[in-house]
């Protein structure tokens, strides 16, 4: 008969043959053939339909979810940066990338940027913080 994949049962020509009891040596009975191939065309139709239509909505829909995230988050670690009383955020940037927060910029000694790395590691909530800050001294680098 046909052969089992999981719940779907895959149509051949001998189950045709054996459900329209004619020999499989034989020909299948023509309305037996068109029935098949209807079938067949239905459930492409609807396999390639419903392909698209999950390839479609599912993939945009979770770029903005994560998106509207890492947006989220970089504004939390600048919030959090740019609020605390004891440092001098304007020469720091912060992007998010792959779910990690980036430090970019420039901080005027090695306390602030610990500072920095402390700050931005309790704002992003156990996120990874990477420092990507150099040390001016006296306002070179």
């Amino acid at each position: 008969m046909g052969s089992d994949f999981g719940h779907f049962r895959m149509v051949t020509f001998d189950t045709i043959c054996t459900v329209t009891n004619s020999p499989t040596i034989g020909i299948a009975p023509s309305w037996a053939i068109m029935k098949y191939r209807t079938i067949m065309k239905r459930f492409s139709a609807a396999g390639l339909a419903g392909l698209a239509l999950l390839a479609c909505s599912g993939v945009g829909a979770h770029e903005e979810r994560v998106s509207a995230a890492d947006q989220q988050l970089k504004d939390n670690v600048d919030n959090a940066l740019s609020s605390d009383p004891y440092f001098y955020a304007a020469h720091v940037s912060v992007s998010v990338e792959n779910g990690s927060v980036v430090l970019r910029g420039f901080v005027f000694s090695d306390w602030d940027l610990r500072d920095a790395i402390r700050i931005a590691t309790r704002a992003a909530g156990g996120r990874r913080v990477v420092d990507d800050l150099t040390i001016e001294v006296g306002g070179r680098r």
